[in-house]
């Protein structure tokens, strides 16, 4: 059933002149709450797996006075909300891939962020960036939430300009994809798997100063090059037991698809930033082959890597300047 069956014509004819397939964003809409020049944050370093501790892929890059968030995993909007961040503030959001644990999070971001809440309240489009296939994406989504849409702005007279996509959609090629306040981001291709494309990891600069997000990815060409020299390297990784994958084959091609701790560490040796962390942590475990641990992944990537690491959590923090500072989270006390 096409959009303006679920809206009825004028609202489905507002939203269908507000979406915009394939075009730049305008300025950004919120200035960042942090008085930090330039932090990165782990919001999700998780996997499809449903882990209170590790929620969905997610990463927040505060530079410029903007909040950009890359991939929207389970849980985004939780994690930016633990920040004291509305969800409203996002500026931009920039998608890797498609594989569903790193989109499922993006109707809670895109709808959450719109209703009138301390939480919400956005009232101007929902700007997003991503490899070939985002239009399609933010479409469906757009047709899937069509009731829902027509009966807020009709009941709660929310905004039809907060629930608008304002879509940038690139080839896979990538290059220079965002640049506004100082900020800029560039896209490259990385190695997620011979039938996994599109995908792609971004670097960030700001103020003489990089982040580099590797996306799900193999060893990659893409992060070598883009890696170089960077102040931190932000790094998936996947490790399983001796034994699992003999025992499960059909984990193997899951395993194929990422970098273990010896093939990320050789990656880190070769791009020398001054601090490698790692995310997205695909442990594969049975009754009989428990997970890997954090400090199994540790010492592994130490067998090739001689280089300051940071074992990434939710809600890490890093603050970019002449050094990369850790800062692990701690709660506000009540």
């Amino acid at each position: 059933m096409k959009l303006k069956n679920h809206l009825g014509s004028a609202i489905a004819a507002a939203l269908i002149a507000f979406s915009t397939t394939a075009t730049h964003a305008a300025e950004p809409a919120a200035a960042a709450s942090s008085a930090r020049d330039f932090s990165v944050v782990l919001l999700g370093t998780g996997t499809p797996n449903p882990n209170a501790e590790r929620f969905g892929g997610a990463v927040l890059v505060q530079a410029g006075g903007q909040n950009l968030v890359f991939d929207a995993g389970r849980g985004v909007t939780i994690r930016l909300w633990q920040l004291g961040l509305p969800l409203s503030s996002v500026d931009h959001v920039f998608l890797t891939h498609y594989h569903f644990d790193h989109t499922n999070g993006l109707v809670d971001l895109w709808l959450t962020g719109w209703v009138s809440t301390a939480y919400g309240g956005r009232t101007t489009p929902f700007r997003i960036t991503g490899p070939k296939g985002l239009g399609n994406l933010t479409r469906g989504l757009e047709a899937a939430y069509a009731d829902d849409l027509a009966v807020r702005v009709a009941d709660e007279g929310l905004p039809l300009s907060g629930v608008r996509f304002d879509v940038t959609e690139f080839d896979e090629a990538g290059g220079v994809v965002y640049e506004q306040g100082g900020v800029k981001v560039t896209a490259f291709p990385n190695e997620h798997g011979e039938k996994i494309h599109p995908s792609v990891g971004y670097r960030i600069d700001y103020g003489g100063r990089s982040v580099l997000i590797s996306g799900d990815t193999r060893p990659s060409s893409g992060v070598l090059k883009h890696g170089k020299g960077v102040d931190l390297l932000i790094h998936e990784v996947a490790a399983a037991r001796p034994g699992l994958l003999e025992e499960n084959p059909k984990m193997q091609p899951i395993m194929d698809h990422h970098s273990t701790p010896e093939q990320a560490g050789r990656i880190f040796a070769e791009t020398r930033p001054k601090l490698a962390a790692y995310t997205h942590y695909v442990l594969p475990a049975t009754k009989k082959y428990p997970p890997m641990s954090v400090n199994d992944i540790k010492q592994a990537t130490q067998t090739v890597y001689d280089g300051p690491l940071a074992m990434g959590e939710d809600l890490m923090r890093f603050d970019i300047a002449d050094t990369v500072s850790v800062v692990p989270w701690k709660p506000a006390s009540r």
